[in-house]
């Protein structure tokens, strides 16, 4: 059987969650992570059902130079017709009603409950926007990075190899987020983003078969990732970790050829979010950020700080976006994910 308070809340986590007065204390959650690529995605509703169909131009029509008395061949574009799926992570927090007649503010307790499910499926997400593949998992999805794994794959110019060669790289993205560029989906007909359902006081069965009440609510997250102009995605992969630390990895350097290989870098809007949060869909060009974990954009600040170097880095400058003060590379925000790894795998 399993063990009940691995998985149940009871009278221990109410004691735990609750200050000298026995009311709801307020929680710092030591495992909160900073996901920023999560707030600023772009969605758009699947046109067929779970899955998301789009075509991309994968080849141009040949032309030729006219001559007199000279006919015209027949010519087309080539295209590839490309389907990306959703998948859901699911949550579920079951309070044994008898708990209400030891705590004073019950609906406080289980909000608590509730941030914690947030903060996990928001990991997970973000998570699986970089890493999942629906090849190794058929019911999740497919993130970037599986897209972006191979510099010999037709999207291999967008790969920027920063050299290093064991089992303990990371990887900065460069992310253009717009309609035609990279969006997330949510099934058709559904809603977007996280959904909390609160289904009050339920009867229930433990493991026994025996019946209780119990105040149950649950969560849930459709989602899923297209990509459809691969040229507006810039991954910066293979960089040693240790060498980052040490200091011995020019990162600028790295980050000034993923600029340059960003399609629509030079003439992207920069300036303007959607308000309310996230990345406006709306921009002909998109809107792109940078994500990097903490221990790049520490490198990055490092580099940042050197102002009497003589090394002319373009470094990170601060912009003002949303009314707050965000580091900034060529007017891109960078951002702080704490989902990119160190311990990625050498991409050949």
């Amino acid at each position: 059987m399993p063990t009940i308070g691995n998985t149940m809340l009871g009278l221990a986590d109410i004691y735990a969650g609750s200050d000298k007065h026995g009311d709801v204390a307020d929680i710092i959650n030591m495992l909160s992570q900073t996901n920023a690529m999560v707030d600023d995605m772009v969605t758009r509703e699947c046109n067929s059902g779970k899955q998301h169909e789009h075509t991309v131009m994968s080849g141009l029509p040949s032309i030729v130079w006219g001559q007199l008395y000279k006919g015209i061949p027949n010519s087309k574009g080539q295209r590839t017709q490309v389907k990306d799926v959703t998948g859901f992570t699911e949550g579920r927090s079951t309070v044994d009603a008898r708990l209400a007649e030891v705590e004073k503010n019950l609906p406080a307790f289980r909000l608590q409950e509730a941030q914690g499910f947030i903060e996990a499926m928001s990991q997970e997400a973000a998570r699986a926007m970089i890493y999942e593949s629906q090849s190794t998992s058929p019911e999740r999805i497919t993130g970037l990075a599986p897209r972006f794994s191979s510099k010999s794959a037709e999207n291999g110019s967008q790969i920027i190899d920063a050299g290093g060669t064991g089992s303990n790289n990371t990887s900065v993205w460069f992310v253009t987020w717009g309609t035609d560029a990279c969006h997330t989906i949510y099934p058709e007909g559904s809603t977007a983003g996280l959904i909390r359902e609160d289904h009050g006081k339920q009867r229930v069965t433990d493991d026994d078969g025996n019946a209780y009440y119990a105040f149950e609510e649950t969560f849930r997250w459709h989602l899923g990732v297209t990509v459809r102009d691969w040229r507006k995605v810039v991954r910066i992969a293979n960089i040693d970790a240790a060498a980052l630390e040490a200091g011995t990895v020019d990162i600028y350097k790295w980050m000034r050829k993923a600029y340059y290989q960003l399609h629509g870098a030079r003439t992207a809007d920069r300036g303007t979010s959607r308000p309310g949060g996230g990345m406006d869909a709306n921009f002909a060009m998109g809107h792109t950020a940078v994500y990097c974990n903490k221990d790049v954009f520490e490198a990055l600040d490092a580099k940042g700080t050197n102002t009497g170097g003589s090394d002319n880095y373009v470094r990170l400058r601060p912009m003002e976006v949303q009314g707050r003060e965000v580091e900034t590379y060529r007017g891109f925000p960078v951002r702080q994910m704490d989902a990119i790894l160190n311990t990625e795998a050498r991409v050949v």
